[in-house]
């Protein structure tokens, strides 16, 4: 039995099914955890949600950014990115069934017996594990609900950048959404940056951050998987930390954490294709 966490897959599934055979993935005793955006930049969104959606129990994925922005796209808030290859998706005829799968799928998952937290951009270094709990399990229902497109119209707010005790339940949820599937740098008040996406070898603002080199208010030996950012290619220089999108979209490859061995396996982009940023 073994517990597999994979990265970004964003619609490389031809690279993903090669990497499960890799490491002889097999879904009735090993686990997939997905840190989220399957969807978008690769070929095969729609191939690589309807394998995750058929092995039920035997994976777990978290919402990442690509899938909230989908959920507004087949709601008619926003357009198309051309950039994303979700034509195949978008016109399917069980699209409705993949969106309601795609919203009963959480922003995190905890594991306290094993002190693993799995999210798809990060935790905001000033939140304790309750209000963690809190925040996505309001989200959660939120998007569960009858009502889920009040939250999924009003949640591209980027002045919604800074947790503080003023915010309104709405606002609440809505910096949730922002911290967990978009973070990546932090301004010196710990408010969020949304522009910039290199990594920290390349940016020149010294007023920026990264996110996880703030000391954090979770208990130290937690481990925190995420995703999200790719230009890190896996480079925290923090055991406690497993960034895992290494940008396979971007003709780079797929990478895999082996819980249980600490191995990381790596599935190269086949076609070297870089995808459209």
């Amino acid at each position: 039995m073994a517990n597999y966490y994979i990265g970004d897959i964003q619609g490389c599934f031809d690279e993903l099914t090669l990497l499960l055979d890799k490491v002889n993935f097999n879904p009735s005793k090993d686990t997939l955890w997905l840190v989220g955006d399957l969807i978008a930049r690769g070929p095969k969104s729609l191939e690589t949600l309807n394998f995750v959606k058929s092995l039920d129990n035997a994976a777990h994925c978290v919402l990442g950014n690509h899938e909230l922005h989908f959920l507004a796209v087949h709601a008619g808030f926003h357009q198309v990115n051309p950039k994303d290859n979700l034509g195949t998706l978008l016109t399917n005829k069980h699209i409705n069934q993949l969106v309601d799968w795609l919203r009963e799928q959480p922003l995190c998952h905890i594991n306290t017996k094993q002190h693993i937290i799995m999210t798809h951009a990060g935790i905001p270094p000033m939140w304790s594990l309750d209000t963690l709990i809190t925040q996505t399990q309001a989200v959660s229902q939120q998007l569960t609900s009858s009502d889920y497109l009040k939250l999924i119209k009003s949640m591209y707010r980027n002045d919604i950048n800074q947790w503080h005790d003023n915010l309104t339940q709405s606002e609440q949820a809505i910096y949730t959404i922002n911290a967990l599937t978009r973070m990546r740098y932090l301004h010196a008040d710990l408010s969020l940056d949304f522009h910039e996406k290199s990594s920290p070898h390349d940016n020149s603002d010294i007023k920026l951050t990264p996110w996880f080199t703030h000391q954090p208010a979770l208990a130290q030996d937690y481990t925190l998987i995420f995703g999200h950012w790719a230009s890190l290619m896996g480079d925290v220089n923090n055991t406690h930390y497993k960034a895992l999108d290494t940008g396979c979209c971007w003709g780079n490859y797929l990478t895999l954490w082996h819980q249980e061995t600490n191995e990381h396996i790596i599935q190269k982009n086949l076609f070297n294709h870089i995808h459209s940023k």
